[in-house]
């Protein structure tokens, strides 16, 4: 009998990731708008978080748990869930749709702003809850000591310089974790090269192309990065309990 040999071509898959051609340079941009990313969402965390967790720390009201609660639900939120929602908020029938009318817009979903208010909502527990809890630490004693004054200047004068570690820590905390997000951008950026596509999106893109020694770099990279935070996270952490140490 003679034999059949049958030949199976596998079909190429679709929508791109077989192939990812991405040169140096468009790698070079996404880092540059990670970094930019990381940098204006840590420069909102902290206008933002600092005030909100001086308030929490110092609030005794149901309130102020509900609100903490809130900020805290990016924690448990699947990122995807997360961002969803984020979505339709920045969508044309959301408040983000009212916002980008004044300027001619009708969305600020698949815009740099859009992924800006999605790293802000994902890293803000990151950043408040430690500042809490470094403002319940300073405690009263230090306000007591200086007679009556105004909340803002007990704020400005006395917490924060005594907290001032502990905003370091949460602002190193909300830079890197907005360099490594990954499914909020996705959700509300839509992964735009040049426009919303972070370094993250691109170890996903190499993986499913079966490009692993392109994957093994831009992941290495983030690796080592995470690394130095944490290497310079227990540097302060030692710091503080140093000059604790001393101070007692």
């Amino acid at each position: 009998m003679q034999a059949i040999t049958v030949r199976i071509r596998r079909p190429a898959l679709t929508g791109g990731l077989t192939h990812v051609n991405v040169d140096s340079s468009e790698i070079s941009q996404s880092v540059a708008l990670t970094i930019e990313l990381a940098s204006v969402t840590t420069v909102i965390l902290l206008v933002i978080g600092v005030p909100l967790a001086w308030w929490l720390a110092r609030s005794k009201t149901f309130l102020s748990e509900a609100v903490a609660a809130m900020i805290a639900l990016p924690l448990v939120l699947p990122p995807a869930a997360l961002g969803f929602c984020v979505l339709v908020l920045l969508g044309p029938d959301g408040p983000g749709g009212v916002l980008a009318s004044f300027w001619g817009g009708r969305t600020l979903a698949f815009t740099f702003g859009g992924i800006v208010v999605g790293s802000v909502l994902s890293a803000l527990p990151l950043v408040v809850q430690p500042i809490r809890n470094a403002f319940v630490a300073v405690g009263d004693h230090p306000l007591a000591m200086t007679g009556r004054v105004s909340p803002w200047y007990a704020f400005i004068a006395i917490s924060a310089p005594l907290a001032r570690l502990e905003l370091v820590k949460a602002a190193l905390l909300g830079f890197s974790h907005t360099i490594g997000t990954f499914g909020v951008v996705m959700m509300i950026g839509g992964n735009i090269p040049g426009r919303t596509k972070v370094l993250s999106a691109y170890v996903v893109d190499y993986v499913q192309a079966s490009r692993w020694h392109e994957a093994s770099v831009v992941a290495a990279g983030m690796v080592m990065f995470a690394l130095a935070t944490i290497f310079t996270l227990a540097i302060i952490d030692r710091h503080c309990a140093r000059r604790g140490t001393e101070s007692s």
